[in-house]
């Protein structure tokens, strides 16, 4: 039976979630994690994406795209493939790197789009593997929080990125990214 057709239209935005294959790691190193974002980076040039939010976790990352161009697959088969066959080769193993297809959902930009971004920042917080968002280095918090530089493939233009524009006036907003015990999406 054939996969069903994914929706893909012009400005849709995205949370994008990819897998290693039976939950194994995907990153054995900040080399590997690294790779990725610059494979993001090629993408987001290539495909002219707009990236909003990422995480890279121990076993699958999250993304938060749009896609002024209607090419979330094309993009994604570039990101994974590229990133597999780099993986494959530099750690000395065959087969598939990542679980299936890569699995998307639509996000309403305006209604939902910052509770996807503090579910996707927050992720490394859920697994236990830092207390604050601030101490993960794989994640668009510390950009996104003014802690470090904006990398080239980041857009701030989507809340809460904006009020990157005034950090003075923006902590009360990223607090509430923060917070232990803020509610979940």
């Amino acid at each position: 039976m054939a996969r069903p057709l994914r929706v893909e239209f012009e400005h849709a935005l995205y949370h994008v979630h990819a897998r290693g294959n039976e939950r194994a790691s995907i990153f054995r190193d900040d080399r590997d994690r690294t790779w990725l974002l610059d494979g993001l980076k090629q993408v987001v040039e290539r495909y002219g994406w707009i990236c909003h939010a990422f995480c890279l976790m121990g076993n699958h990352y999250h993304l938060m795209v749009e896609t002024p161009n209607a090419n979330l697959s094309l993009g994604m088969r570039q990101l994974n493939g590229v990133y597999a066959a780099r993986f494959n080769r530099r750690h000395g193993r065959a087969g598939h790197l990542f679980e299936g297809r890569f699995k998307a959902w639509l996000v309403e930009k305006d209604a939902y789009a910052l509770g996807v971004a503090r579910y996707i920042v927050l992720n490394p917080v859920r697994a236990g593997l830092c207390t604050d968002p601030r101490q993960w280095r794989w994640s668009s918090y510390r950009a996104t929080a003014g802690l470090e530089r904006v990398p080239p493939f980041l857009s701030i233009k989507l809340a809460p990125h904006a009020v990157l524009a005034r950090p003075r006036r923006s902590a009360p907003a990223l607090q509430s990214i923060r917070r232990p015990g803020t509610r979940r999406c």
